[in-house]
């Protein structure tokens, strides 16, 4: 290029040979570059770190060792899961009171706004006595350990340390909590004093309950319970509650809260909601065992979320998700509305280990959003494309976000079995946003986006075997390794595919992963505890029996109305809640129910999960919608609509699997295949009678005629076919018959 530059201009008049081929050079290497460009940047920033709006981000040696404490948080899940396995109960008290310490370092009550500053003097005022009461209670659990005497024994007195213990932790811990509320720290590199002090907190609850688990195994929401057991897991509940608060928002709080008033007012409530009431000590001690807190939705997080959420990170960190993305760009880049089409095919790949939708919404859509607004989507339509894509990766194997793990808990059903059934009602869901977004680009006549800026699907090609990792887990389960064997040997396989890249794991690199493996997890960690809290509530006192009779008696028996009033119920829990919450929560509530009428568990709890997925984009409150909206600049409540109305076909599958259980996989091939043909085709013409497209504009009446069509597509008989098909026909017919614009603008020769 020097030599090149340096040549002597030609004249204008007579070009000559030199100079044609000097341009032709210069076109040449240019041209190379774009294209080296477009295949290592397009989906460059897809893989990086992102960080909350209270999200810390300390540097230097502040930075180190809270980077430390993330290594060793998720290094030590994968050393007990494969090496050292602990007593469940001291594991999963681990597993949630570090999460809880590193959760209260990390991130701020509030967020990082405005100017930073260091917070006013008087705040002085709650942070020292709080730290002063935190450190009397911390002293005094540290003394039971010293002392070899086992803590408070069974002989204790009932109210034994009250105020060497419970009550100067509680007050502590409330005074911290409100000087984090009214006068943060508003400096994002350091850690906020008020928070260090919940964070001994949450290490003092941890270490008593540990200490005393083989004591309160027995008298844990009983008389016998002590009412330092009763301060520790009152604690313990609050903070859980003001970490989730911090990362997951209110509306999970607000009903875990509602779940915890109704423990205490149940004697004051007619009907189904009555019942005799328990003490504050009584509960809070039975909430925090293995009933709640500590029970199912704590042991998946505890195994199977952070283990996965592991796997999320090594692919991350050897920049896997970046590949994904721009293998999806190359598929699919250059068709018509090419990067809504992009959108539907990256997000699923990225969301199926993402864990969840709103933030596999702002890893991919910071990317794909702001091209599909140049190609001509508007904003809110780019924003719900993206939600509706992102929120599909919950329901696509084989990770399924942490849904197919809680769900095989729950059940007792198989792994490997959740993840067979998963697969035609992800392909349906996706087949439907799919068809959303096509029928959109065709109604518009929007184009792709030019094939020079696009990565070249030969050189992705030849890079398929990133996809190894993916394969491993699928072929180790299906080998019959146990799932925690499989997602072990699939994090190992991401750390050696990425050196058949420029992006080898080294040393730095695997740490680099474990600790975003655990920023990645705490809200997941503090979402299932807080989750345990209602499961706990529902536990104690009866409240998922009693709903499913209520169930049962509005239903009359009937299976298709009880699924609808389930549908609801389903969509109005997960809503501003993250889907692994609202999945555990509604199936506690709704599941049995369903069962008990004879539905098959299987499809019962599929229905509920598919329902929790769809609920981040269902308005009022549809979480991946918003965070859609916030990188579109585009209105919430318009986006979210229109997210609703992208996924709309999905909201038949559910139906669909219920009436034909072949879409799960049961039953022949023959019988699968027609039920699938069936049920894409019945997906499709809602899709158009939402886009108001088929072969050409759609008036009401047609728009009208196709949902009837698509809905009786729903069962699979052949008569219903025949009418689906039938009404499609005459649809498809009127629109070739009828005169086309450019007929009737040329009107008569």
């Amino acid at each position: 290029m020097t030599a090149i530059a340096n040549e002597p201009l030609p004249s204008a008049r007579a070009p000559d040979a030199t100079h044609a081929t000097s341009t032709s050079t210069i076109v040449d290497v240019v041209d190379h570059a774009r294209r080296v460009r477009c295949e290592t940047t397009i989906a460059a920033r897809v893989d990086d770190e992102i960080h909350a709006d209270n999200q810390r981000i300390p540097a230097g040696t502040l930075g180190r060792v809270l980077g430390a404490l993330c290594i060793l948080y998720t290094a030590f899940h994968i050393a007990v899961l494969n090496l050292y396995p602990l007593e469940p109960w001291t594991y999963r008290l681990i597993h949630v009171g570090g999460g809880l310490g590193i959760g209260f370092l990390l991130f701020s009550a509030l967020a990082f706004e405005g100017a930073e500053g260091a917070p006013g003097r008087w705040r002085a005022a709650l942070i020292l006595p709080a730290a002063a009461l935190v450190a009397i209670g911390l002293g005094q659990v540290i003394l039971f350990w010293a002392g070899g005497a086992g803590g408070i024994g069974q002989g204790a007195p009932a109210t034994a340390h009250r105020w060497t213990f419970g009550a100067p932790l509680a007050v502590g811990t409330a005074l911290a909590i409100a000087a984090g509320w009214f006068a943060p720290d508003r400096r994002r590199g350091r850690v906020d004093l008020a928070d260090l002090v919940l964070a001994a907190a949450a290490v003092a609850v941890t270490l008593y309950i540990i200490l005393h688990a083989p004591l309160l195994r027995l008298r844990a929401g009983t008389g016998l319970a002590k009412e330092a057991d009763m301060w520790a897991a009152l604690i313990g509940v609050a903070l859980i509650l003001e970490l989730t608060r911090r990362l997951a928002g209110l509306a999970l709080v607000v009903i875990a809260g509602i779940f915890i008033l109704y423990s205490f007012v149940g004697p004051w409530l007619p009907g189904i909601f009555y019942h005799r009431g328990y003490s504050v000590t009584r509960f809070f001690t039975y909430v925090f065992t293995d009933q709640g807190i500590l029970g199912p939705t704590t042991a998946i997080s505890s195994t199977y979320i952070i283990l996965f959420v592991a796997f999320a990170a090594f692919l991350q960190a050897s920049r896997v998700g970046a590949y994904f993305v721009n293998f999806a760009f190359a598929v699919a880049g250059s068709r018509r509305g090419g990067p809504a089409k992009v959108a539907v095919f990256g997000s699923g790949l990225m969301g199926m280990i993402n864990g969840t939708s709103a933030g596999n919404v702002v890893a991919t859509g910071s990317l794909t959003i702001p091209l599909m607004k140049r190609v001509g989507y508007r904003p809110q339509t780019a924003a719900a494309v993206e939600a509706a894509a992102s929120s599909g990766g919950q329901i696509l194997p084989p990770i399924m976000g942490a849904g197919a793990f809680i769900m095989s808990e729950i059940t007792g059903i198989p792994y490997s079995e959740i993840v067979i059934a998963a697969i035609i009602p992800a392909l349906l869901y996706f087949a439907g946003v799919y068809f959303n977004v096509d029928l959109a680009a065709q109604r518009h006549d929007m184009k792709g986006l030019p094939r020079d800026e696009l990565p070249r699907f030969g050189v992705l090609a030849r890079q398929a075997f990133l996809f190894l990792p993916i394969l491993i887990l699928i072929g180790a389960l299906f080998m019959g390794y146990s799932v925690i064997r499989a997602g072990t040997l699939a994090m190992g396989a991401a750390a050696v595919v990425s050196w058949l890249t420029p992006y080898r794991m080294g040393p730095r690199a695997v740490l680099f992963a474990l600790e975003i493996s655990t920023k990645m997890t705490l809200q997941l960690v503090a979402v299932c505890a807080a989750a345990g809290i209602i499961v706990g509530v529902i536990a104690l006192t009866g409240l998922g029996t009693r709903f499913s009779a209520l169930l049962l008696g509005l239903a009359a028996n009937n299976q298709l109305l009880a699924l609808f009033f389930a549908m609801i119920v389903s969509i109005i829990l997960g809503m501003g809640m993250p889907t692994t919450a609202a999945y555990a929560v509604a199936a506690s509530v709704i599941a049995p129910g369903l069962v008990t009428m004879g539905i098959d568990p299987l499809t019962a709890h599929f229905f509920i999960f598919y329902f929790a997925v769809m609920s981040a984009i269902t308005p009022p409150v549809a979480l991946a919608a918003y965070a859609g909206a916030a990188i579109a600049q585009s209105d919430p409540m318009r986006t979210s609509v229109e997210s609703f109305r992208m996924g709309l076909a999905a909201f038949i599958v559910p139906f669909m699997f219920f009436s034909s259980p072949e879409l799960l996989m049961q039953g022949g091939a023959v019988a699968i295949a027609h039920v699938v043909a069936g049920a894409l085709l019945g997906v499709y013409l809602l899709s158009a009678a939402v886009q108001g497209w088929l072969a050409g504009p759609l008036n009401p009446a047609l728009r009208v005629l196709l949902i009837g069509a698509a809905v009786a597509m729903i069962d699979s008989g052949y008569l219903t076919d025949a009418i689906g098909l039938g009404a499609a026909g005459l649809v498809w017919a009127i629109q070739r018959r009828a005169p086309k614009t450019r007929e009737v603008a040329r009107g008569p020769d």
